[in-house]
């Protein structure tokens, strides 16, 4: 396979220590199945050298973003400046490097072999704390019980799309979304959209640091951070309001209201 232009947006805060090396081992992986390839990195206002780190670097583009407003609009800001370079295939990973080069090739070919619109890269071996992946699963019950079946990782932040279906959703969902990927995902099961779900390797984040995270390192944290406290009760919240309630303004969306009927693949 050969990609025109492969696109891989990511948001990032305080990823001075890793994401240099993390984009390198992405190139490397990818390049060889991409005729032009370029990096967005959306920094949410970081307070250490994130953007310094990335200059100079040929293929990598840095949107600086004007206030900090956290994970989700600044992903959000990630996947928009990413269109406007009009990829063939746009891919969205955090910047925090928590996958590993390797698992980006099979993303790919199952976006191109399967006729897919989008691949969920579904995370294996998460390290993240027990809190972070209990979040998880109680979100994806509610995605289960609203939308009927399962969504086997309803918030990975690695997910490779084709750039209509991925424009799509982008304009279907609120610029200031905290859990947009919740969002997009619950469309998509509402939608014609074939969905493909690929097994990835999770690795711890990338550096030493615990500034660039909110949700605490590691899994021997014992209790949540009150700021993820916070942010679950909100995020919950906007996911009924949005997605889940019967009046909510995405539940049932067809973003492609002509495209015939295709399968969600398993």
């Amino acid at each position: 396979m050969s990609i025109p232009h492969l696109v891989v947006v990511m948001p990032a805060f305080n990823e001075a220590e890793g994401i240099a090396g993390f984009i390198d081992e992405i190139r490397d992986n990818v390049a060889p199945l991409a005729e032009r390839l370029t990096f967005v990195v959306a920094d949410d206002q970081s307070t250490d050298e994130t953007a310094s780190v990335l200059e100079g670097i040929p293929d990598v583009q840095v949107e600086r973003q004007a206030v900090n407003r956290g994970h989700g609009p600044t992903a959000l800001a990630a996947y928009r400046a990413g269109l406007a370079l009009s990829p063939d295939v746009l891919v969205h990973v955090d910047g925090d490097g928590q996958f590993l080069g390797a698992g980006f090739p099979p993303l790919l070919r199952a976006l191109a072999s399967a006729d897919a619109d989008v691949v969920h890269g579904v995370r294996g071996g998460r390290t993240d704390p027990w809190y972070r992946k209990t979040l998880t699963g109680c979100v994806r019950l509610l995605v289960a019980l609203a939308a009927g079946r399962g969504v086997p990782d309803v918030n990975t932040p690695l997910r490779a799309y084709r750039p209509e279906i991925a424009q799509a959703l982008v304009a279907a969902v609120p610029e200031e979304a905290l859990v947009p990927h919740v969002h997009f995902s619950l469309a998509e099961v509402h939608s014609d959209f074939a969905v493909r779900y690929v097994r990835v390797h999770s690795i711890p984040r990338r550096g030493s640091s615990s500034t660039g995270t909110m949700w605490g390192r590691g899994p021997r944290i014992a209790l949540p951070p009150a700021r993820l406290r916070r942010f679950a009760v909100d995020a919950l919240g906007e996911v009924w309001r949005t997605s889940l309630a019967p009046t909510a303004p995405l539940r049932g969306i067809h973003l492609i209201p002509d495209a015939p009927a295709k399968r969600t693949q398993p």
